[in-house]
């Protein structure tokens, strides 16, 4: 299995340079400091110029722009949240639950249209999700999941179950017996996209600098290598690099999403194969796998399976995402067939975050100036433009919709100190494998997984 030199398939086929600039050269006062060049920052920054370009902002960056997980990706941009429709429900009444489901959903629009107004090509087709059930199990998963979703009066446009011919005829995924399918969610090209979005701010006067590490963040204050910005309002855009920063060690954790991608394929394998509309795909498992083709014809198909890392580390373990690389080749095969012999000629990991009860947030803090969005659980590409808009909101005092929404200045309690961290991350991890290991072998909902759910977003 080859992989390129650069870190993922995005950023190795972007056009510009990767190599950062305009490090910050000593101290800087501004009205915004944007920690993070990734797309949480980059959003909230081009939000804010569009409605008041006299905002002297300022975004600091330890690597280069789209570095971490925007750059890394899967390339969904989905209307998926950590949290359920049913737990925002319990947490915040229904009304507030699907005003935040609805916003999901307006945001994959808003991110496709403003990066066209932009000039960005982010490769982008709105071809929607499709969810293989592949076994008799995860077809009655498939039909609660749809009647789950009219009890919430989420009709057939917006979540459908179909029949195996109908699942066939948009993926011809081996052992297909159903699926659920809806519109909610473009295939992207990410690097394109965040790379795009670094310019664009450029270009309307925010500075960018890049190779620039924050070692603290507090009131009105951020501490780098190279200087210190002092600011109005400072937001944190971190997510997975979270923990890097002293008060923010137990906020969230990262963990590591594998991805493999595969050499332009020819239009014959593509009839093998379907998505002729480029819908992304997963199927019913309990660990996460998901899947693109790209705008260039490649399959890009990742998941989760690698370990968290003690003490909240970014770093991946070469010997283990290798694992893991393989394990999900091996499992794109046994889906699609017609790959079997494909250039596999990427292979990276992303770093996402996750908070201790699975609910991303955005908020500020007036009395601090401190402002922060993230712990999206690997779907961010579309939250962190919601969350860009919402911290616009936030930070000009405006009195919209978007700052009413449940998970405006929600609070997730801290993750556990280590070792209780990383063996219960671990355990959770392994008990999601264990689950579909177990359905395999019973042919039964796993007792397992009904135990997890709680601890998951309430999925």
């Amino acid at each position: 299995m080859s992989t390129s030199a650069r870190p993922s398939l995005w950023l190795d086929t972007v056009e510009d340079s990767l190599a950062p600039t305009d490090p910050l050269e000593g101290d800087v006062v501004a009205d915004v400091a944007i920690v993070g060049a990734g797309f949480t920052g980059l959003w909230t920054a081009l939000y804010l110029t569009r409605a008041r370009p006299d905002l002297r902002i300022v975004i600091l960056e330890r690597e280069h722009a789209g570095y971490g997980a925007s750059g890394r990706n899967g390339g969904w941009a989905s209307a998926l949240f950590p949290s359920s429709i049913a737990t925002l429900a319990r947490e915040h009444g229904v009304d507030a639950a699907m005003r935040q489901h609805r916003a999901m959903r307006e945001s994959i629009d808003e991110l496709l249209h403003t990066a066209a107004a932009e000039g960005i090509d982010a490769g982008a087709a709105k071809g929607g999700t499709i969810v293989v059930a592949r076994t008799p199990v995860q077809l009655a998963r498939a039909r609660a999941e749809v009647e789950e979703a009219r009890r919430w009066g989420r009709e057939e446009a917006e979540i459908a179950l179909l029949g195996r011919d109908d699942a066939l005829g948009r993926l011809h995924a081996e052992g297909a017996l159903g699926a659920t399918y809806t519109p909610d969610c473009a295939a992207i090209h990410p690097g394109r996209l965040v790379r795009g979005l670094a310019q664009a701010v450029r270009r309307r006067g925010v500075r960018v600098h890049e190779a620039t590490e924050v070692t603290d963040i507090s009131p009105h204050r951020v501490t780098t290598s190279r200087g210190v910005v002092t600011a109005d309002y400072i937001v944190r855009a971190t997510e997975g690099y979270t923990p890097g920063l002293p008060a923010s060690r137990r906020a969230v954790i990262p963990m590591q999403s594998l991805v493999i991608a595969t050499a332009p394929l020819p239009a014959v394998t593509w009839e093998r194969i379907g998505l002729d509309r480029r819908e992304t795909f997963s199927d019913g498992r309990h660990l996460i796998i998901y899947g693109q083709r790209t705008a260039d014809d490649r399959m890009v198909f990742g998941g989760r399976g690698a370990p968290y890392r003690w003490g909240s580390s970014t770093r991946l373990n070469a010997r283990r995402a290798h694992r893991v690389h393989r394990a999900l080749h091996g499992i794109l095969v046994d889906m699609l067939p017609a790959l079997e012999g494909a250039e596999i000629t990427h292979a990276w990991g992303g770093a996402l975050g996750i908070a201790r009860d699975w609910h991303a947030s955005v908020g500020l803090d007036r009395a601090t100036g401190i402002a922060w969005a993230g712990g999206y659980v690997g779907d961010g590409v579309t939250t962190t433009n919601l969350a860009g808009r919402t911290l616009r909101d936030l930070i000009l005092g405006e009195d919209t919709a978007l700052v009413t929404l449940p998970w405006v200045n929600h609070r997730s309690r801290r993750w556990e100190p280590e070792p209780l961290r990383w063996l219960g991350v671990n355990a959770g991890l392994r008990a999601m494998a264990l689950a579909d290991h177990e359905e395999r072998a019973t042919g039964r909902t796993s007792a397992v997984a009904r135990v997890m759910a709680p601890l998951m977003g309430g999925h």
